[in-house]
């Protein structure tokens, strides 16, 4: 797909604000609101924009522990990896989870609101994932840059 300065300003607005109206929106665009509703909506149908969320603050929450998770295994099966993915999916601590080049085969990235949650994490993780060769686990003591804003250029 080919985006266009105007497709690409719309996706660089909604990533600092979704919240932001159509109205809003067709103003910084110089656009009228149909046209910017038009494009919104094709971004949305080709899968350019997947989602409109809402941030929320992790330590306002309690969650206040974050992990990065690298798995290594002997497991390399089609079959192995879809079960993988499907228990991983199910832990609400995962944010993100990668299959990786290098020495580990897996990333994830959890949050959690203390070591005992995490300990409780780490349990249920090697108990229901077979396979597992080694678990090694970082722990961010500060984190100096969040975004979710990709770079469109």
């Amino acid at each position: 797909m080919s985006l266009d300065a105007t497709d690409k300003k719309i996706i660089t607005l909604l990533q600092q604000d979704a919240s932001l109206s159509l109205q809003q929106l067709s103003e910084q665009l110089n656009l009228t609101s149909t046209p910017c509703w038009n494009r919104i909506k094709r971004l949305e149908k080709e899968g350019v924009i997947q989602k409109r969320i809402a941030l929320i603050d992790p330590e306002k929450v309690g969650l206040e522990l974050i992990a990065f998770v690298q798995i290594k295994t002997q497991q390399h099966s089609e079959a192995w990896l879809r079960n993988c993915v499907q228990q991983v999916k199910g832990f609400a601590q995962v944010l993100e989870f990668y299959r990786m080049a290098g020495e580990y085969d897996y990333l994830l990235k959890v949050i959690v609101k203390d070591m005992r949650s995490y300990d409780h994490f780490y349990q249920q993780l090697v108990n229901d994932i077979d396979g597992l060769t080694d678990v090694n686990t970082s722990f961010a003591m500060q984190q100096l840059k969040f975004t979710t804003e990709l770079p469109i250029m």
